[in-house]
């Protein structure tokens, strides 16, 4: 077996984001970092909206990133810290939209190991040098300058190594022109190593310590190192130095040091100051949490600056340092506002603020004021004694704030992310929709949701209104060229033709010169301000003054299919001729003294649009009833002759030739493209060569089911072609590269663009009787997504087998639940207490709800209908119990009569792992499943982390059992189990008499059920030891599994092992073999392996396309949605396996990581090719792809064909 590996949906999770002038350009922009992913961000400082700039994989795993800009530059560059062992700098290049890469230089080995740097990066803010930290131990600082080209250069590496410490955040200080200062925060651990009693361990002190680069010497000295706070656990670089025009201080210098439930101010011979960080003034809050600060932004502005520091529960405080030159004066900190918690803050210039959450979308927030004149309570370091220092290791008196909703910020955009998904399906629920959806469940906490994601463009509608009939086509014209919208919209019938235009309001006008008593077979707005319709007898040129003038046809013929641009009209008559017109410099429409005969009855017709500066374009293409296609030369020496001719599989039913931009094919001009929509709903592109008419590189696709139109239409500003079938489809060019994608709306029987001032990029359609002006909004965007708010984490859903309705169990820890919390506050009131209603009410979702201890936990069971996207009921469990599991059982002592069983547990404890006691639920479907009635709980010894209905009753994973339950009147009633595995169950798949079992830490293990004597045996295993995340059956002895460290595996059992099983009826044969490296007697082999760098969550073996292959399709937790597609044929093996190689060699990382050693980080790759990095052959220069084509053996068309062939006809995107 050999599989292919494609992601279709990119990670969206953001681990850090960093802010700058990347592309040298005055407007700032964002590099998040996604894990193993960079992508540029640039929000638009007018809209408010964030746009992608540019977006590549690295193949590595980025763990820091910051932004540095050289004393005197004008442009930012990126540092990226991985797991390559090298430092590396990037660079933004506007001109070919890439990161380039100017430096990188090993230190170390690959891998993220502890001593190895990469972990953390911090910069001097005058751009002079760098240091790159490990978690223990070692440090590096390189020097940055500049040479004489003005080139960026980096020097040696410098160390600053400490022996056994470690290493918990550093940054680097501001000191103006000073030589560059680092500080750390370091425990030394030497002494508790070498202490058993414990004493030295809980003696240890947690250092601040400065270390200085000196820039005459060359070497890096530590400078000062004193004992701070125990549970520091962040640093903020505190502004400072001279200002070169003055004798004032940017700033005191110096550090914030964040700690649990406070925040000191510290420097190098200077007081400290110390602050509590506020807590929330609810009723339900536990005055012992403690509160720390996860994470921190510093802004600077002309004369002054502040920071926002976001605790854990995504409250903003706003602190601020009042001094006099190096001198601080007070701390101050007051609350600003409230949003998701986030992995990174960046403030921007143009006064906003982004919030990369660490689970969920991302948000970009505009700031309305600075919270300087409200009201909010502000707590200064100069009210407490000795600023708050007089008893370092005593806590401050508690500060509160009343949280409130958004008064600051106000929300500009959000960034869609579908990080973590944590279980999905992929089925196909949703009424005229020929390719199945994928449901997943998303989300922490109280911003859970449950989406639904359809492939293909959002459709904004602005306009629906009814017509007095069906027409069959829409179109929309200016009155003269120059003008910036349309005027009239133009409407076909049957035998009519409607004119209405576009004013304040729409409506009908007669008086266009158009002839309304006939259908319309074209329109276009010719010249400089003259029309023309083209109608089935014949011509009207309308000219602006109103005369018309026309050209009627010859008697017993008439006009089957017309197309048009500016300066040229081509007709095709019903004897098969063609009549070819030009217009004249005076305007005059001019016709061609000979007519083409073609011998076949015309179907389609299409001309390109007059190039720039040009009279004409060149080439017509003609679509005959022969099943073929001609291009027809348009030029004044060869006018009407045919140059190419292309056969056909089908008769065409239109024809559109467009002029596009696609990188993979010419990088700098755009491409002219023959697209030819047949009548059996296939559509094929092939490149029209502008020198000799030829066309080549022909590719196919199936649309849809009805004949295709193809419509040439413009989205922002860029050509692009609507093809209509049985769905839309848009043909698009996105960051110069070729898109093709299905819009998610209702068919439309015709369409054209539509250009008005409230629209200005719009499109015009018609379905039905009903004319639409919708706009396409967010092009590049794969997945369509829709989301259902849940309470707490999703931890599992499933599918009712007879009716539409979801199934989800959701759960948070450390979370008072709903009916617990209202309990308490009842209480509260009880007792006389006043309880702030206002606070209490504010909506969970941005607030959160209120923390609890260990072992508290809120959960749900919930109903959804997933096609009206609405939850229908909703039980919550209280008392502390969350469900793990779940599954649908059909009882063969009731009938075989469904009924959903919950596995539960309560006062659950993490780790270590502990419950008081474990339940299964078992519910009966009423109202048609649409609520639920429990029959009866059983009690359990364990948590029950995995159900599956099997032969009649029901199988559970109750801790590191294998139980088998039967139905009973008072409980379920437990038949068989099995003790022998080593960890918890976590999944259970079946066929057959099989059941395989997902063990935590130890693989699958394959299980057969021997009914005479009730037993349960393992008889196969897998050979090396694999935390199992999630699993599925490919076939009877195949399996496909993803492990917590991002790998995803194929393992199979021997087919005559399987057979020998199968035909031993009691299993004695299995209980007398002898058992191999402490384990079943039989082992699992491994076909395939590959490292896809993020925990998958679910696999799931389904078909993408109508009619096509199966293929695994896999979620993973940081939001990626990939693919794993079987190879058919040893050559197609052959060739992208080679091409990978050449690949390895041509494309290097962006962070320097080998690829081969990175897709096979635990194990190697084996058996799968890297699918994403043979799509990156597109976006190599012209003269790398030749080479390795003719390498291949082939041409670069084929190769880019083969690519396009892989993704397209395995997942449809």
């Amino acid at each position: 077996m050999h599989l292919y590996n494609l992601t279709l949906q990119p990670p969206s999770a953001t681990t850090q984001a960093i802010v700058g002038n990347f592309s040298g350009a005055r407007q700032q922009e964002i590099i998040v970092s996604h894990g193993t992913r960079l992508e540029l961000l640039r929000p638009d400082p007018q809209t408010g909206k964030v746009s992608t700039v540019i977006a590549t994989d690295v193949f590595g795993s980025i763990r820091s990133l910051a932004a540095f800009r050289l004393t005197g530059g004008t442009k930012d560059y990126a540092i990226v810290g991985s797991d390559s062992g090298r430092i590396v700098i990037l660079d933004y290049d506007p001109k070919t939209a890439a990161f380039v890469k100017l430096h990188q230089e090993t230190y170390g080995k690959s891998g993220a190991r502890r001593i190895v740097p990469g972990q953390y990066l911090a910069t001097d803010p005058k751009g002079r040098s760098v240091m790159i930290s490990a978690m223990e131990k070692s440090k590096l600082v390189y020097i940055l300058n500049r040479d004489a080209a003005a080139n960026l250069t980096i020097s040696s590496p410098l160390d600053a190594h400490k022996n056994s410490a470690i290493i918990h955040h550093i940054v680097g200080l501001d000191v103006g022109f000073e030589n560059p200062m680092f500080a750390a925060l370091e425990v030394d651990y030497s002494e508790s190593d070498q202490d058993h009693t414990g004493e030295a361990f809980r003696r240890t002190e947690k250092m601040l310590t400065y270390y200085e680069l000196d820039l005459g010497l060359n070497h890096v000295v530590r400078k000062w190192s004193e004992p701070t706070d125990p549970r520091a656990n962040l640093l903020l670089q505190v502004p400072g130095g001279q200002l070169a025009s003055s004798d004032k201080f940017d700033g005191p210098s110096g550090v914030l040091v964040c700690c649990e439930n406070h925040i000191i101010y510290r420097h190098m011979d200077s007081p400290q100051h110390r602050v509590p960080i506020p807590r929330r003034n609810h009723p339900l809050e536990d005055p012992e949490r403690g509160i720390i600060i996860v994470a921190a932004v510093m802004h600077k502005m002309k004369g002054a600056f502040f920071f926002l520091l976001q605790s854990e529960d995504g409250d903003l405080f706003k602190v601020t340092i009042e001094h006099e030159d190096e001198i601080v004066k007070s701390v101050k900190i007051k609350y600003f506002d409230t949003v998701p918690v986030a992995a990174s803050l960046c403030i921007l210039k143009s006064g906003f603020l982004f919030v990369a959450s660490e689970f969920g979308n991302h948000y970009l927030y505009q700031f309305q004021k600075l919270g300087d004149d409200d009201n909010e309570p502000e707590f200064s370091s100069t009210s407490y004694p000795e600023y708050g220092m007089l008893n370092p290791s005593s806590p401050l008196p508690h500060a509160y704030f009343r949280p409130r909703p958004l008064d600051n910020l106000a929300v500009a955009d959000e960034v869609e992310s579908l990080d973590p998904i944590i279980d999905s399906k992929v089925l196909s629920k949703l009424p005229n929709s020929d390719t199945p959806q994928i449901f997943t469940a998303c989300g922490r906490g109280a911003r859970s949701t449950l989406r639904t994601l359809q492939h293909g463009l959002e459709v904004e509608e602005s306009v629906s209104s009814d017509l007095p009939g069906i027409p069959n086509a829409v179109w929309t014209i200016k009155r003269t060229e120059d003008d910036a919208y349309d005027s009239y919209i133009i409407l076909s019938f049957v035998n009519v033709t409607l004119v209405l235009s576009i004013g304040e309001t729409i409506e009908e006008v007669q008086d266009t010169g158009f002839l309304s008593s006939a259908p319309t077979l074209a329109v276009q707005q010719v010249g400089h301000d003259a029309l023309l319709q083209v109608h089935p007898g014949g011509i009207r040129h309308v000219l602006a003054d109103g005369r018309v003038t026309e050209w009627k046809i010859p008697q017993g013929k008439n006009i089957v299919c017309a197309t048009t641009n500016k300066r040229q009209v081509v007709i095709a008559l019903s004897s098969a001729e063609l009549v070819y017109f030009e217009l004249d410099l005076e305007g005059q429409l001019n016709e061609y003294q000979d007519r083409k005969a073609m011998g076949s009855t015309v179907l389609a017709l299409s001309i390109a649009e007059v190039p720039e500066g040009r009279q004409r374009t060149p080439f017509l293409a003609v679509g005959c009833e022969d099943q073929t296609v001609r291009v027809i030369s348009l030029d004044p020496d060869t006018t009407l002759e045919t140059i190419s001719l292309q056969a056909l599989t089908a008769p065409p039913s239109s024809i559109c030739i467009a002029d596009m931009l696609d990188a993979s094919i010419n990088k700098t001009q755009p491409t002219m493209f023959v697209n030819i929509g047949l009548q059996n709903g296939v559509l094929l592109r092939t490149v029209l060569d502008p020198t000799n008419g030829q066309l080549t590189d022909t590719r196919t696709r199936f649309l849809g089911t009805r004949p295709i139109k193809l419509i040439r239409v413009n989205i922002q500003r860029n050509p692009a072609i609507l093809a209509l079938s049985s769905r839309s489809w848009l043909n698009y060019t996105h960051q110069n590269l070729m898109h093709f994608t299905p819009l998610i709306f209702e068919t439309f029987d015709y369409a054209w663009g539509f250009s008005a001032e409230l629209s200005p990029e719009g499109l015009i359609g018609i379905t039905g009787s009903t004319l639409r002006i919708f706009q396409i909004p967010k092009l590049g965007t794969k997945l369509k997504s829709d989301s259902l708010p849940l309470s707490y984490t999703p931890r599992k859903f499933i599918t009712h087998p007879n009716n539409e309705y979801f199934y989800v169990i959701e759960g948070d820890h450390r979370v008072v639940g709903d009916a617990e919390a209202q309990r308490r506050i009842d209480d509260l009131k009880r007792k006389g207490k006043q309880v702030d209603e206002e606070v209490v009410n504010l909506p969970a979702e941005v607030f959160g709800r209120p923390r609890g201890l260990a072992g508290t936990w809120g959960s749900c069971i919930r109903v959804v209908d997933p096609i009206e996207s609405k939850t229908v009921s909703l039980l919550h469990l209280d008392a502390n119990e969350c469900a793990f599991s779940l599954a649908i059982v059909p009882f063969s002592a009731k009938n075989n009569d469904l009924h959903l069983v919950v596995g539960t547990a309560v006062d659950t404890v993490v780790s270590p792992k502990s419950c008081s006691s474990g339940y299964l639920r078992t519910y009966k479907f009423v109202n048609d499943g649409a609520e639920l009635e429990l029959l009866h709980k059983t009690e359990t010894d364990d948590v029950p982390l995995a159900l599956l209905a099997f032969q009649g009753r029901l199988v559970a994973g109750v801790g590191k059992a294998l139980r088998m339950y039967d139905i009973g009147k008072k409980k379920l009633l437990r038949k068989t189990e099995n003790k022998t595995f080593g960890s918890a169950i976590i999944s259970l798949e079946t066929q057959g008499s099989r059941i395989l079992v997902a063990d935590m830490q130890e693989s699958i293990s394959f299980v057969a059920y021997k009914a005479p004597e009730n037993r349960l045996l393992v008889f196969a295993d897998d050979s090396q030891p694999r935390w199992i995340s999630a699993f599925t059956m490919v076939d009877y002895n195949t399996v496909a599994c993803g492990d917590r460290f991002g790998n995803v595996f194929i393992n199979r059992l021997d087919s005559s092992v399987s057979d020998q099983v199968d035909d031993d009826p009691t299993g004695a044969g299995i209980l007398h073999e002898k058992g191999q490296l402490m384990g079943a007697p039989h082992k699992t082999k491994l076909l395939c392996n590959f490292h896809v760098g993020d925990i998958i969550t679910s696999i799931h073996k389904v078909a993408m396309v109508a009619g096509g292959r199966e293929i695994l399709l896999y979620t993973a937790l940081h939001g990626t949605i990939g693919i794993l597609v079987p190879f058919v044929s040893k050559e197609d093996v052959d060739f992208l396996s080679t091409l990978e190689q050449h690949m390895r060699t041509e494309h290097s990382s962006l962070v320097g990581r080998d690829h081969l050693s990175w897709r096979g980080y635990y194990t190697p790759v084996k058996a799968v090719v890297d699918g994403d990095l043979c799509e990156t052959f597109a976006s190599l220069t012209t003269q790398k792809q030749g080479g390795i084509a003719s390498e291949l053996d082939r041409t670069v068309g084929e190769v880019l064909k083969k690519l396009e062939q892989m993704r397209v006809t395995t997942s449809g995107f």
